[in-house]
């Protein structure tokens, strides 16, 4: 018996990330659409993430919250989309997966913010500095189509939507190699319906009078 799998999101989140994912599965899901001011802080949804944040899926009896892990939960849990690497072949998968959630996640938060690191604090921060993040970013995805070998997995849904809305917001500074690969990424059809879904789920806006 199909479990059923139950996506926890608002279209202005990084639930868009997992939308995406799910576009790339192929599978049936069914969406609930959290209110921030509301749904998101009741005692229906703490049940299911505590933290009263989104995205989060429950699969079954399964419940996966934080968008990398659930990227991972579902490549896994649906290998017939063929969006993990072979076991003996997920070094980079993993690594640029957890590259992204982390160091990554990290300092574009940190710059938004507007703080800057001291450069005698730098070891105490998982990025240690924005010129290494940015180098390191751009070797791994320079000269290779997909950032964990030569097919689309789940790590590129995941670490190549941080570098576009990076770019997009300013958080990294845009550059030939990150914008030749996200480019690709965003031209796939599954982040083509995914953003379609997601941009009719958005609040009206105001037409001028």
């Amino acid at each position: 018996m199909s479990r059923e799998l139950v996506f926890y999101t608002n279209p202005m989140s990084r639930g868009r990330i997992v939308r995406w994912m799910l576009e790339e599965l192929g599978q049936p899901y069914r969406t609930e659409i959290l209110d921030y001011a509301t749904t998101l802080k009741s005692p229906d949804y703490l049940a299911i993430n505590p933290m009263g944040k989104i995205p989060a899926i429950k699969h079954g009896d399964t419940v996966v919250t934080e968008g990398a892990a659930i990227c991972a939960y579902l490549a896994d849990a649906f290998p017939e989309a063929g969006l993990a690497p072979p076991l003996a072949e997920r070094g980079d998968y993993y690594r640029w997966l957890f590259f992204a959630a982390g160091p990554v996640e990290a300092a574009v938060s940190v710059k938004s913010l507007g703080i800057e690191v001291p450069a005698d604090k730098q070891m105490m921060v998982g990025w240690g500095s924005t010129k290494d993040l940015l180098h390191t970013l751009e070797l791994a995805v320079t000269d290779r189509e997909f950032v964990a070998g030569d097919r689309f997995t789940a790590a590129d849904v995941y670490f190549g939507s941080h570098l576009g809305w990076g770019m997009q917001f300013g958080g990294i500074e845009k550059r030939p190699a990150f914008e030749a690969y996200w480019d690709r990424l965003f031209k796939r059809p599954a982040a083509i319906r995914a953003r379609a879904i997601d941009d009719a789920l958005l609040p009206a806006q105001p037409q001028p009078a």
